[in-house]
């Protein structure tokens, strides 16, 4: 036994590894989906208790980044670090998952999100309690609903959200796309670093409408868990059925922007051998040259 092996992680590892690769990618979609809602929604609540003091609205949008770069980083090598229903569909799509997996990694990155929201409440109760003295609200002056999941601007109608989600989420697939397209030669061990950018970019442009969720896991979990505790308002609020605005809508949007990539740029982009082959200049051969090629 060598020395690494000899270690207490190791010797649990050995003991208690999952050899079954779809329990062990839903354990991943799990973890992953709570480390990124803790961190995040922590980050949100910091930053409305806060009153933008404690944490400004590019604060988050960093926040954000950071919190998928090493929830993906902690993930990639297992389940691929999808953390986001809507993006595992899109990988269905262009036949990187099984279809059967997809709504069990949506359940399972749903059930992360929904038990980061029981952590991050646990953790912030008590700034909970000073900040609405007690009065837990989903929207107002003390609200503090929109700490676990996103609500609408007044100024939205309707259809807004749903466009939003649309365009929000077909630019995260479209980049991530972009990313993970073995052409555009980007190293895997980069990946992580990347779509934490594309989170801080689409927050800092995208975020005025709804929050920017993104992922019907993020939205719709811990607004479940916040039932709990507003009741079922959350889901009414602030006109029936808003809710399926971010729990669908992610969904068209992945799939529209993740095609459009292949269709606009994927396709026409050279095997990489072609790209090497046609960025060397070959000199000029004279007519002897030819000649003794041709024989």
């Amino acid at each position: 036994m060598t020395a690494k092996e000899d270690t207490l992680p190791e010797r649990l590892r050995f003991h208690g590894v999952h050899t079954n690769i779809l329990w062990r990618n839903l354990i991943s979609e799990f973890f992953g989906t709570f480390l990124l809602c803790f961190i995040g929604l922590s980050i949100v609540f910091q930053f409305h208790a806060g009153g933008g003091k404690t944490t400004e609205w590019i604060g988050v949008n960093i926040g954000w980044g950071f919190a998928i770069m090493f929830a993906v980083m902690a993930t990639a090598r297992m389940s691929g670090g999808h953390l986001n229903p809507a993006v595992s569909l899109l990988l269905w799509s262009l036949g990187h998952l099984k279809l059967a997996w997809v709504p069990l990694y949506a359940i399972a990155q749903t059930a992360g999100a929904f038990v980061a929201s029981l952590a991050m409440y646990s953790y912030y109760y008590e700034q909970f309690d000073a900040f609405d003295g007690g009065n837990r609200t989903i929207l107002g002056a003390t609200g503090t609903a929109g700490c676990f999941a996103s609500y609408p601007s007044p100024n939205l109608g309707v259809w807004g959200p749903y466009i939003d989600q649309c365009v929000g989420t077909g630019v995260l697939a479209y980049f991530l796309c972009v990313v993970i397209d073995e052409r555009n030669q980007i190293p895997k061990i980069w990946h992580p670093m990347f779509f934490g950018f594309l989170v801080m970019m689409i927050g800092t442009g995208f975020g005025m409408n709804i929050g920017y969720p993104i992922n019907p896991a993020r939205d719709l979990g811990p607004r479940l868990f916040s039932y709990f505790i507003y009741g079922p308002g959350v889901f009414h609020s602030p006109y029936p059925n808003y809710w399926i605005a971010p729990a669908l809508a992610p969904f068209v949007g992945a799939l529209v922007g993740g095609w459009f990539y292949h269709f606009s740029l994927g396709m026409h982009n050279p095997d990489i051998e072609e790209t090497v082959d046609s960025a060397v200049q070959q000199p000029p051969k004279s007519a002897e040259q030819q000649k003794l090629l041709q024989a």
